[in-house]
Protein backbone atom coordinates (compact mmCIF):
# COMPACT_ATOMS: atom_id res chain seq x y z
CA UNK A 1 0.00 0.00 0.00
CA UNK A 2 3.28 2.61 0.69
CA UNK A 3 4.31 1.78 -2.77
CA UNK A 4 1.21 2.43 -4.52
CA UNK A 5 0.55 5.43 -2.65
CA UNK A 6 4.25 6.60 -3.52
CA UNK A 7 3.79 6.18 -6.87
CA UNK A 8 0.31 7.73 -7.09
CA UNK A 9 1.92 10.99 -5.40
CA UNK A 10 4.90 11.26 -7.99
CA UNK A 11 5.27 14.46 -9.44
CA UNK A 12 3.56 14.69 -12.77
CA UNK A 13 6.65 15.54 -14.77
CA UNK A 14 8.87 13.11 -12.99
CA UNK A 15 6.18 10.49 -14.00
CA UNK A 16 6.40 11.49 -17.13
CA UNK A 17 9.72 10.38 -17.45
CA UNK A 18 9.18 7.25 -15.57
CA UNK A 19 6.74 6.14 -18.31
CA UNK A 20 9.03 6.58 -20.51
CA UNK A 21 11.51 4.45 -18.98
CA UNK A 22 9.20 1.71 -18.30
CA UNK A 23 8.09 1.79 -22.17
CA UNK A 24 11.64 2.01 -23.54
CA UNK A 25 13.25 -0.60 -21.80
CA UNK A 26 10.15 -3.23 -21.79
CA UNK A 27 9.56 -2.54 -25.54
CA UNK A 28 12.45 -1.55 -26.73
CA UNK A 29 14.77 -3.67 -24.57
CA UNK A 30 17.70 -1.16 -24.25
CA UNK A 31 17.19 2.22 -22.28
CA UNK A 32 19.90 4.98 -22.26
CA UNK A 33 20.12 8.60 -20.26
CA UNK A 34 19.96 9.42 -24.59
CA UNK A 35 16.33 8.66 -24.76
CA UNK A 36 15.38 10.89 -21.78
CA UNK A 37 17.84 13.52 -23.11
CA UNK A 38 16.04 13.56 -26.52
CA UNK A 39 12.54 13.15 -25.87
CA UNK A 40 12.13 15.61 -22.66
CA UNK A 41 15.22 18.36 -23.46
CA UNK A 42 16.78 17.64 -20.27
CA UNK A 43 20.72 17.12 -19.63
CA UNK A 44 22.54 13.63 -19.09
CA UNK A 45 23.14 14.53 -15.96
CA UNK A 46 19.27 15.28 -14.78
CA UNK A 47 18.38 11.77 -16.86
CA UNK A 48 20.61 9.82 -14.96
CA UNK A 49 19.16 10.90 -11.95
CA UNK A 50 15.90 10.58 -12.55
CA UNK A 51 17.18 6.90 -14.00
CA UNK A 52 18.55 6.43 -10.92
CA UNK A 53 15.36 7.74 -8.77
CA UNK A 54 13.24 5.05 -11.14
CA UNK A 55 15.52 2.22 -9.27
CA UNK A 56 16.55 3.15 -5.90
CA UNK A 57 13.02 4.58 -4.61
CA UNK A 58 10.19 2.67 -7.12
CA UNK A 59 11.36 -0.40 -8.60
CA UNK A 60 15.00 -1.81 -7.66
CA UNK A 61 14.45 -4.74 -9.36
CA UNK A 62 13.40 -3.56 -12.41
CA UNK A 63 15.97 -2.85 -14.63
CA UNK A 64 19.94 -4.17 -15.07
CA UNK A 65 22.88 -2.28 -16.50
CA UNK A 66 24.37 -4.53 -19.68
CA UNK A 67 27.81 -3.52 -19.76
CA UNK A 68 27.90 -4.76 -23.60
CA UNK A 69 24.85 -3.11 -24.83
CA UNK A 70 25.55 0.11 -22.48
CA UNK A 71 22.46 0.23 -21.23
CA UNK A 72 19.71 -0.50 -19.24
CA UNK A 73 17.61 -3.59 -19.52
CA UNK A 74 14.39 -5.13 -18.27
CA UNK A 75 15.32 -7.61 -15.57
CA UNK A 76 12.89 -11.03 -15.79
CA UNK A 77 11.39 -9.92 -13.12
CA UNK A 78 10.28 -6.83 -14.50
CA UNK A 79 6.79 -5.51 -13.14
CA UNK A 80 6.19 -2.18 -14.74
CA UNK A 81 4.24 0.43 -12.12
CA UNK A 82 3.57 3.64 -14.43
CA UNK A 83 2.51 2.17 -17.83
CA UNK A 84 0.01 -0.30 -18.80
CA UNK A 85 2.30 -3.41 -20.11
CA UNK A 86 -0.08 -4.59 -22.83
CA UNK A 87 0.62 -4.70 -26.65
CA UNK A 88 -2.03 -2.28 -27.39
CA UNK A 89 -0.87 0.63 -25.15
CA UNK A 90 2.34 0.28 -26.66
CA UNK A 91 1.12 0.39 -30.01
CA UNK A 92 -1.22 3.41 -29.19
CA UNK A 93 1.61 4.97 -28.11
CA UNK A 94 3.32 4.15 -31.40
CA UNK A 95 0.59 5.98 -33.36
CA UNK A 96 0.06 8.89 -31.74
CA UNK A 97 0.92 11.95 -33.59
CA UNK A 98 4.55 12.53 -33.89
CA UNK A 99 4.13 16.86 -33.84
CA UNK A 100 3.14 16.50 -30.37
CA UNK A 101 5.87 16.03 -27.68
CA UNK A 102 5.76 13.69 -25.55
CA UNK A 103 5.34 15.23 -22.28
CA UNK A 104 1.72 16.05 -24.10
CA UNK A 105 1.17 12.64 -25.09
CA UNK A 106 1.30 11.64 -21.91
CA UNK A 107 -0.64 13.69 -19.95
CA UNK A 108 -4.15 12.03 -18.87
CA UNK A 109 -6.55 15.33 -19.66
CA UNK A 110 -10.00 14.71 -19.33
CA UNK A 111 -12.37 16.25 -21.87
CA UNK A 112 -15.82 16.76 -20.09
CA UNK A 113 -17.10 18.03 -23.81
CA UNK A 114 -15.39 15.44 -25.90
CA UNK A 115 -16.09 11.68 -26.67
CA UNK A 116 -13.93 9.54 -29.21
CA UNK A 117 -15.03 6.05 -30.70
CA UNK A 118 -12.88 3.54 -29.07
CA UNK A 119 -12.61 0.72 -31.62
CA UNK A 120 -11.99 -2.76 -29.56
CA UNK A 121 -8.23 -3.72 -30.18
CA UNK A 122 -7.81 -6.74 -32.00
CA UNK A 123 -5.79 -9.25 -29.77
CA UNK A 124 -2.13 -8.79 -29.99
CA UNK A 125 -0.26 -10.67 -27.18
CA UNK A 126 3.26 -9.20 -26.08
CA UNK A 127 4.89 -12.35 -26.84
CA UNK A 128 4.24 -11.87 -30.16
CA UNK A 129 5.44 -8.16 -30.19
CA UNK A 130 8.51 -8.46 -28.64
CA UNK A 131 10.39 -10.45 -31.16
CA UNK A 132 8.69 -8.81 -33.97
CA UNK A 133 10.31 -5.02 -32.93
CA UNK A 134 13.56 -6.60 -32.35
CA UNK A 135 13.53 -8.01 -35.73
CA UNK A 136 12.22 -4.93 -37.52
CA UNK A 137 15.43 -2.75 -35.51
CA UNK A 138 18.12 -5.31 -35.77
CA UNK A 139 17.00 -6.68 -39.38
CA UNK A 140 16.46 -10.56 -38.45
CA UNK A 141 14.58 -13.16 -39.62
CA UNK A 142 11.26 -14.80 -37.94
CA UNK A 143 9.64 -18.13 -37.90
CA UNK A 144 6.29 -17.51 -36.55
CA UNK A 145 2.87 -19.15 -36.96
CA UNK A 146 0.21 -18.10 -39.06
CA UNK A 147 -3.48 -18.38 -39.96
CA UNK A 148 -4.98 -16.58 -42.90
CA UNK A 149 -8.59 -17.40 -44.55
CA UNK A 150 -6.62 -19.21 -46.96
CA UNK A 151 -4.76 -21.24 -44.52
CA UNK A 152 -7.07 -21.18 -41.12
CA UNK A 153 -4.77 -23.85 -39.97
CA UNK A 154 -1.28 -22.81 -38.70
CA UNK A 155 1.65 -23.05 -40.40
CA UNK A 156 5.09 -22.10 -40.49
CA UNK A 157 6.13 -19.12 -42.08
CA UNK A 158 9.61 -17.50 -42.13
CA UNK A 159 9.36 -13.92 -42.07
CA UNK A 160 11.97 -10.83 -41.96
CA UNK A 161 9.91 -7.86 -40.91
CA UNK A 162 11.20 -4.39 -41.05
CA UNK A 163 8.21 -1.98 -40.30
CA UNK A 164 4.56 -2.01 -37.98
CA UNK A 165 1.45 -0.31 -39.97
CA UNK A 166 -1.67 0.49 -38.11
CA UNK A 167 -4.48 1.22 -40.99
CA UNK A 168 -6.95 2.84 -38.30
CA UNK A 169 -8.48 -0.60 -37.43
CA UNK A 170 -5.82 -2.76 -37.30
CA UNK A 171 -2.20 -3.65 -37.13
CA UNK A 172 -0.01 -5.26 -39.64
CA UNK A 173 3.56 -5.91 -39.80
CA UNK A 174 5.37 -5.60 -42.95
CA UNK A 175 7.81 -8.33 -44.04
CA UNK A 176 9.46 -10.89 -46.52
CA UNK A 177 8.09 -13.96 -46.55
CA UNK A 178 10.16 -16.69 -47.44
CA UNK A 179 7.46 -19.07 -48.64
CA UNK A 180 5.55 -16.51 -51.42
CA UNK A 181 9.18 -14.97 -52.09
CA UNK A 182 7.78 -11.38 -51.94
CA UNK A 183 7.19 -8.65 -49.04
CA UNK A 184 3.56 -9.21 -47.51
CA UNK A 185 1.54 -7.93 -44.85
CA UNK A 186 0.98 -9.64 -41.89
CA UNK A 187 -2.09 -9.15 -39.42
CA UNK A 188 -0.29 -9.02 -36.06
CA UNK A 189 -3.88 -10.55 -34.36
CA UNK A 190 -2.68 -13.67 -36.58
CA UNK A 191 0.10 -14.84 -35.35
CA UNK A 192 0.51 -17.66 -33.48
CA UNK A 193 2.23 -19.29 -30.82
CA UNK A 194 5.98 -17.20 -30.03
CA UNK A 195 7.90 -16.31 -32.65
CA UNK A 196 11.81 -17.43 -32.45
CA UNK A 197 14.26 -14.87 -33.57
CA UNK A 198 16.72 -16.24 -35.87
CA UNK A 199 19.38 -14.70 -37.85
CA UNK A 200 20.55 -11.40 -39.76
CA UNK A 201 17.90 -11.29 -43.03
CA UNK A 202 19.32 -10.02 -46.77
CA UNK A 203 15.65 -9.00 -47.30
CA UNK A 204 15.74 -5.64 -45.96
CA UNK A 205 12.96 -2.50 -46.00
CA UNK A 206 15.26 -1.10 -48.80
CA UNK A 207 14.84 -3.94 -51.07
CA UNK A 208 10.92 -3.47 -50.81
CA UNK A 209 9.83 -1.69 -54.24
CA UNK A 210 5.93 -1.66 -52.60
CA UNK A 211 7.46 -0.29 -50.12
CA UNK A 212 9.85 2.86 -51.39
CA UNK A 213 7.45 3.67 -54.29
CA UNK A 214 5.74 6.76 -53.19
CA UNK A 215 2.37 7.65 -54.99
CA UNK A 216 -0.17 9.64 -55.07
CA UNK A 217 -3.92 8.93 -54.35
CA UNK A 218 -6.08 11.14 -55.50
CA UNK A 219 -9.08 11.84 -53.95
CA UNK A 220 -12.14 14.07 -55.64
CA UNK A 221 -15.88 14.49 -55.25
CA UNK A 222 -18.11 11.99 -57.35
CA UNK A 223 -19.19 14.13 -60.81
CA UNK A 224 -22.40 12.86 -60.40
CA UNK A 225 -23.05 15.66 -57.58
CA UNK A 226 -24.15 19.04 -58.18
CA UNK A 227 -22.23 21.79 -58.08
CA UNK A 228 -23.13 22.99 -54.79
CA UNK A 229 -22.88 19.04 -53.23
CA UNK A 230 -18.94 19.05 -54.61
CA UNK A 231 -18.91 21.96 -52.93
CA UNK A 232 -19.72 20.64 -49.48
CA UNK A 233 -17.58 17.61 -50.27
CA UNK A 234 -14.77 19.69 -50.85
CA UNK A 235 -15.21 21.85 -47.17
CA UNK A 236 -15.21 18.37 -45.88
CA UNK A 237 -12.01 16.97 -47.08
CA UNK A 238 -10.33 20.34 -47.44
CA UNK A 239 -9.94 19.95 -50.84
CA UNK A 240 -7.76 22.07 -53.37
CA UNK A 241 -8.64 22.65 -56.73
CA UNK A 242 -11.80 20.09 -56.48
CA UNK A 243 -8.80 17.45 -55.00
CA UNK A 244 -7.42 15.91 -52.51
CA UNK A 245 -4.01 14.33 -52.74
CA UNK A 246 -2.96 11.84 -50.46
CA UNK A 247 0.73 10.94 -50.53
CA UNK A 248 1.19 7.31 -49.57
CA UNK A 249 3.33 3.93 -50.70
CA UNK A 250 2.61 1.83 -53.09
CA UNK A 251 2.07 -0.87 -50.75
CA UNK A 252 -0.54 1.61 -48.12
CA UNK A 253 -2.59 2.31 -51.08
CA UNK A 254 -5.02 -0.22 -50.43
CA UNK A 255 -5.13 0.68 -46.77
CA UNK A 256 -5.90 4.12 -47.87
CA UNK A 257 -8.64 3.65 -49.83
CA UNK A 258 -10.48 1.18 -46.92
CA UNK A 259 -10.00 4.89 -44.85
CA UNK A 260 -11.76 6.80 -47.17
CA UNK A 261 -14.02 3.58 -47.40
CA UNK A 262 -13.64 3.58 -51.18
CA UNK A 263 -14.26 0.22 -53.13
CA UNK A 264 -11.99 0.01 -55.75
CA UNK A 265 -13.96 -2.66 -57.40
CA UNK A 266 -17.47 -0.64 -56.77
CA UNK A 267 -19.61 2.25 -57.20
CA UNK A 268 -22.44 2.95 -55.50
CA UNK A 269 -25.83 3.31 -57.13
CA UNK A 270 -26.58 7.15 -55.42
CA UNK A 271 -23.82 10.02 -55.48
CA UNK A 272 -25.15 10.74 -52.31
CA UNK A 273 -23.93 7.60 -51.20
CA UNK A 274 -20.13 6.94 -53.18
CA UNK A 275 -19.66 10.95 -52.23
CA UNK A 276 -16.07 10.45 -53.52
CA UNK A 277 -13.60 8.65 -55.85
CA UNK A 278 -10.87 7.99 -56.54
CA UNK A 279 -9.61 10.35 -59.79
CA UNK A 280 -6.08 8.25 -60.54
CA UNK A 281 -7.58 4.56 -59.93
CA UNK A 282 -5.71 3.28 -63.52
CA UNK A 283 -2.69 4.91 -62.09
CA UNK A 284 -3.20 3.07 -59.15
CA UNK A 285 -3.70 -0.67 -60.48
CA UNK A 286 -0.56 -1.97 -59.37
CA UNK A 287 -0.93 -1.42 -55.59
CA UNK A 288 -4.30 -2.94 -55.18
CA UNK A 289 -5.79 -6.41 -54.50
CA UNK A 290 -7.57 -8.16 -56.96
Amino acid sequence: MKREQSVAQVRWDLALRYRLIETVAWWEGRLTTGHLMQSFGISRQQASKDINSYINEYAPRNLTYDKYLKGYVPSKVFKPLFIDDSASAYLHLLNQNHERAPHIDGLALAYAHTEVLQVPDRSIRPEVLRPLLKACREGLRLETEYVSFATPVAETRLIAPHTLIYTGMRWHVRAYCEKNGAYRDFVLSRLRGEPDVLDISEFSREADTGWNTRVNVIIEPDQRLTAEQKRIIEIDYGMQNGQLIVPSRGALVQYVLQRFQIDANKVESKASAQQIVVANLDALQPWLYH
